[in-house]
């Protein structure tokens, strides 16, 4: 049976209002503040244990969520829209597949790959057509002129992106 008493009290189980930091009794609080020393310590344990590749997998993964915002798609909607950034994190995250392919997590980036590949969709269908979404269209102010010839390197093609790939 619920008292009155029982409705004043948060979901913490303080009483409303109180504050639980000054109450004394923080049950996060464990003991005194790390020492610098102690500090060091546990980031060196955390070099130990972590590889290159999981922190190009949590790369990507931020790449994803953040590219994902830049297109829209988060809470603020077009408000955080910005394609160039968009097309950069797409270049960053297809940089960086095949770095995780050919190591242990090679089997296991489909999700990433789908991901990457509805990116590249949704960008793809908002970007200005013939342009690098800058805004500037084929023969605009960011088209190289005619007379120059095409820099030498790798077949321009080559960076076509592909689903799945």
């Amino acid at each position: 049976m619920s008292t009155p008493d029982d409705t004043s009290r948060s979901v913490s189980g303080e009483p409303a209002g109180s504050d639980p930091t000054t109450a004394g009794s923080d049950p996060t609080t464990v003991g005194p503040e790390p020492t610098e020393e102690e500090l060091q310590a546990a980031w060196e344990e955390q070099l130990k244990n972590i590889t290159v590749t999981d922190i190009l997998v949590q790369t990507a993964v931020s790449l994803v969520n953040l590219a994902g915002r830049r297109l829209g798609l988060g809470p603020e909607g077009e408000a955080e829209r910005d394609l160039p950034e968009v097309r950069d994190g797409i270049d960053a995250i297809r940089a960086l597949v095949p770095v995780l392919e050919r190591g242990d997590v090679g089997p296991t980036l489909k999700p990433l790959r789908d991901a990457l590949a509805q990116l590249q969709l949704e960008y793809a269908r908002l970007a200005p057509k013939g342009s690098g979404a800058d805004g500037a269209g084929a023969g605009g102010a960011g088209a190289p002129p005619s007379s120059q010839t095409p820099p030498a390197g790798p077949d321009p093609a080559s960076r076509l992106w592909v689903p799945g790939r």
